[in-house]
């Protein structure tokens, strides 16, 4: 048998689900000592002294997402909702397990992340457009529509060292939204910016989802997980605590933590 790779990607003309997660786990080595200055670090390190332990962020997780569909990830911090995330964006690969995506991604985790602090907003929509698989001569093309859904259109010349946090995070989602992707994952990002911002980010959500978008969501806002997702998945300490429709375990959820 040909063995599979772990994060296969294949077209969206290929019968199936767009997201396809099977039996996936992510494990992380921790050190179990603590060490006081990094001299100690580097000392114990020559000496192999240190010791390692294995946490699970994420423990044999399966589902999948079809077009259209709209899948949310909730739980309490650390139960492990973006590094499943990460790991469908392919940012991270699986320890075990197998993420097949179809088609073209859009990732939505940690907007802003990619930017190049030094240089312009004009150069940032260019470079990062870039890094998601787009044309440069096409990016270029955009820019003056990207920079005026983000509101950043008098501030397109200016360095993004000198924009603030929301500002960032607001060209982030407005290029990584400028396409109709077949799969999105996104990472608390429609909380981002004021009521104005959020309710336009709101909107494009729901034109890419009415459009055949399969959509991975995180959120702590449960009465918008409720309103958006098809299914909804409860996480916990890496585990699938429960799913199903998003009253039913957005409910449990609230019971759980009341």
């Amino acid at each position: 048998m040909t063995e599979m790779n772990p994060m296969a990607n294949t077209t969206s003309s290929d019968v199936g689900p767009l997201i396809e997660v099977t039996n996936v786990s992510v494990e992380y080595q921790m050190a179990e000592d603590r060490v006081g200055t990094i001299k100690e670090f580097a000392v114990q390190a020559l000496k192999r002294q240190r010791t390692l332990k294995r946490f699970e962020a994420v423990k044999d997780v399966s589902f999948s997402v079809r077009r259209g569909e709209t899948l949310a990830l909730i739980g309490p911090n650390g139960a492990g909702k973006t590094t499943l995330m990460k790991v469908v964006a392919r940012v991270l690969p699986p320890t075990k397990g197998r993420v097949i995506v179809r088609g073209s991604l859009a990732p939505m985790i940690a907007l802003g992340a990619g930017f190049n602090p030094e240089v312009s907003a004009y150069d940032n929509i260019i470079l990062f457009g870039t890094l998601l698989g787009r044309d440069p001569e096409y990016m270029r093309s955009r820019v003056p529509v990207i920079a005026e859904w983000a509101g950043l259109t008098e501030f397109i010349q200016t360095p993004v060292r000198n924009y603030s946090s929301g500002m960032t995070a607001r060209l982030g989602f407005a290029v990584a939204a400028d396409v109709d992707p077949d799969v999105m994952v996104v990472d608390e990002v429609l909380s981002v910016g004021d009521q104005v911002f959020q309710r336009k980010s709101f909107e494009r959500m729901q034109s890419l989802m009415s459009g055949g978008t399969a959509v991975l969501l995180v959120s702590h806002a449960l009465d918008q997980v409720e309103k958006m997702a098809d299914r909804v998945i409860w996480l916990d300490h890496g585990s699938v605590v429960m799913s199903g429709d998003p009253e039913t375990v957005v409910n449990a959820y609230k019971a759980s933590v009341q």
